[in-house]
């Protein structure tokens, strides 16, 4: 069987049932999902931070699941492999795309609602976070085609719930999504888009994975898969969507610009209220779904929406700066940075100059990026202790910090500025800390450690006893 959403929660409830737990109890969808889930990542009588079927969400006959890109553990096991090995995997994995095939069984459009039976508020759509100005679609990967080259582009948006027919969209204007929204308003053409929710964790990462250029990332998710990705033609708009999805919600964003309705606030990956005001909106042609569907959900502006962004970041940005600067050797996109802001970065440096170039091929990769960190390769940057270590031994700022303003990037960040400065806007500084040692013929202190073959030599199993030995001593 093709893989998708069910096939990946039969895997992890067998190989790991503590993973995912089910709600039958009717729940508000008004806070009350992310009020336990927010209380679960801390309660160590659930470790592992499980992902929730919640059965009964009020206003709604449709389940939900949240949480379930909520570990790296998680994610990792989607592309087969682990926390350790997942970030080369992942690159590995992406730049060996397979391509999508056209089938002609799509369990997504066994129920297919048109005309006046078109009703988004069927889902069981969720008020997240405080001050959210609604119920919004925070899984969805946003399917469109690129005017001049025809290549299908996907991407990961909110959507706000602004009536039967029609959901909010707001693109940040550095992703590839905006640029094709910019060139069909240049040419006076409407943009049609499909919403697709639940399928494969693979889709998901697939449509945030930092390429070359537009579209490539549905070929990624087949990378991703191991197999190709089914798709299926939409019912009414000129679009293919994948065939094995739970949900998928066809329509159109109009040519006019000033076509614009009032969107947020909406609690973002840095986990801010930003970018209120006039943005585009899908009008709805049309709702598919299996007769049996599960509606996926992603806890926004919470650890779920940072890990799910992270792992694909890393691959992309791992896999195009070796091919920029080979010495690399490892990356992280730590949760103090919420998986976007921050990259560590480890290589094994051959002569200087080479840190401040590997950034600068990571910032060009993802816009997000904020501040680069560089190390030495015996640095584990999974580590953050041993990495923020390498700031305080091998950096001083007069000579390792390197300052750039007015780069495009996060507008999310409410630090982001505009032209003026004193203005909203889309730029950003940039910051690369290089704290590596310097090349031989310099000299560097060695760093402390135990002789390595002894630590692999020494086995502690078996050796270590309980504190009631202490008895003995304290008589």
């Amino acid at each position: 069987m093709a893989k998708d959403l069910r096939t990946f929660l039969a895997e992890l409830n067998s190989a790991t049932p503590e993973q995912v737990k089910v709600v039958r109890k009717e729940v508000d969808p008004e806070f009350e999902v992310t009020a336990l889930v927010d209380k679960l990542e801390d309660d160590p009588a659930y470790p592992g931070f499980p992902a929730v079927l919640f059965e009964n969400v009020g206003g709604s006959e449709i389940p939900l699941l949240i949480n379930l890109h909520g570990t790296y553990e998680r994610l990792a096991r989607s592309i087969g492999s682990n926390v350790h090995s997942m970030v080369p995997e992942y690159a590995l994995r992406e730049g060996s795309g397979i391509k999508p095939v056209t089938v002609d069984t799509a369990p997504v459009q066994e129920v297919v609602l048109t005309g006046d039976d078109i009703d988004v508020g069927l889902l069981p759509l969720l008020k997240h976070q405080e001050l959210d100005a609604g119920k919004y679609i925070t899984s969805a990967v946003t399917i469109c085609r690129d005017p001049d080259s025809g290549k299908i582009n996907a991407g990961i948006f909110r959507h706000q719930q602004q009536g039967r027919d029609q959901v909010g969209i707001q693109v940040n204007p550095a992703h590839h999504t905006a640029y094709v929204l910019r060139k069909l308003r240049e040419q006076k053409k409407p943009m049609e888009v499909a919403l697709v929710i639940g399928h494969h964790p693979a889709l998901l990462m697939g449509a945030v994975s930092k390429l070359e250029g537009i579209g490539g990332e549905l070929d990624v998710v087949g990378g991703l898969l191991g197999e190709p990705l089914e798709m299926v033609p939409c019912k009414t708009v000129d679009l293919e969507v994948p065939a094995r999805a739970e949900i998928v919600i066809e329509g159109v964003i109009d040519t006019d610009p000033d076509a614009t309705a009032v969107e947020g606030p909406f609690g973002e990956y840095p986990r801010f209220y930003t970018r209120t005001g006039p943005q585009p909106y899908v009008k709805i042609t049309a709702i598919t779904m299996r007769r049996k569907p599960i509606f996926v959900d992603v806890f926004n502006a919470h650890t779920e929406h940072s890990m799910l962004g992270g792992l694909p970041r890393m691959g992309s940005i791992y896999r195009r700066v070796k091919e920029a600067v080979p010495t690399v050797t490892g990356v992280h996109l730590p949760l103090s940075g919420m998986a976007r802001s921050h990259l560590y970065m480890s290589m094994s440096k051959r002569v200087e100059g080479e840190p401040k170039l590997a950034a600068c091929a990571a910032l060009a990769v993802d816009p997000l990026l904020k501040h680069v960190f560089v190390v030495d390769d015996d640095v584990d940057v999974f580590n953050e202790v041993e990495t923020l270590w390498c700031l305080a031994t091998r950096f001083q700022a007069d000579r390792d910090l390197t300052i750039m303003p007015g780069f495009l990037g996060g507008q999310l960040n409410p630090v982001t500025y505009g032209h003026n400065r004193e203005e909203k806007g889309p730029m950003e500084t940039k910051l690369i800390f290089d704290c590596t040692k310097p090349v031989p013929p310099a000299v560097f202190p060695p760093s402390c450690r135990v002789p390595p073959e002894v630590v692999e030599r020494v086995d502690h199993r078996g050796l270590l006893e309980d504190g009631d030995a202490l008895t003995s001593y304290l008589d």
